[in-house]
């Protein structure tokens, strides 16, 4: 097999992506690649989702604020299924609450019911989470991550969201996959350089510079 394309975050600067191939912006539209590409990571380049230069302008900082407490994956034990989630890296997509809602409750506690619908669909649910914060167990036996192809994508005034692209030099949470991940891309996550949803909050748009 090729080695994967990796990418490595340069201290307080953008992200280094380098042999990547495919690269969509917000709409899926192919961006064009070069063998190396320094992608965005303060929130403030003009010419997004490429680095500008402006981190060195606006005060950026790539440090990691969270102190750690919540990255945990709390388990939500079903008849059939044990779901997964850790709190701490969840990108806020809402592609499990949008999709089936009858397992991921936005708003109520507990918020995952993993009795709420087939163990299919709750698979295929859990795939689907960008972040990886959401996984699973079958009769206490997690799976392995499916192999993806590698490709960035970046979300509408959101996250870059990453699959088969090895991030270098980071730790990770607890039980994150390292196949399929989300970066923040608005310069305001305190667990950089993984999204915590924290564009939402701050009303982060591409629109702005």
């Amino acid at each position: 097999m090729e080695d994967p394309p990796t990418l490595e975050c340069k201290p307080n600067g953008p992200y280094l992506v380098k042999d990547l191939v495919r690269l969509a912006n917000p709409s899926g539209e192919p961006i064009p690649c070069k063998p190396v590409m320094a992608l965005c990571r303060c929130g403030g380049s003009a010419n997004k989702p490429f680095c500008d230069g402006t981190h060195k302008k606006n005060g950026f900082s790539g440090t990691r604020f969270a102190d750690g407490s919540a990255d945990r994956r709390d388990a939500y034990r079903g008849k059939k299924i044990t779901i997964l989630d850790n709190r701490a890296i969840c990108a806020h997509a809402g592609r499990c609450t949008d999709g089936l809602a009858a397992v991921f409750k936005y708003g109520s506690e507990p918020w995952i019911d993993p009795d709420g619908a087939g163990i299919e669909a709750i698979i295929e649910t859990i795939q689907k989470c960008p972040s990886g914060a959401l996984s699973y167990k079958l009769d206490d036996v997690e799976p392995r991550h499916p192999a993806r192809e590698p490709a960035i994508a970046v979300t509408k005034d959101g996250p870059y969201e990453i699959a088969g692209v090895r991030l270098t030099g980071e730790s990770w949470g607890d039980g994150a996959s390292a196949g399929h991940y989300t970066l923040c891309r608005c310069g305001g996550s305190k667990n950089k350089p993984f999204c915590d949803g924290t564009h939402w909050s701050i009303g982060f748009s591409d629109d702005k510079k």
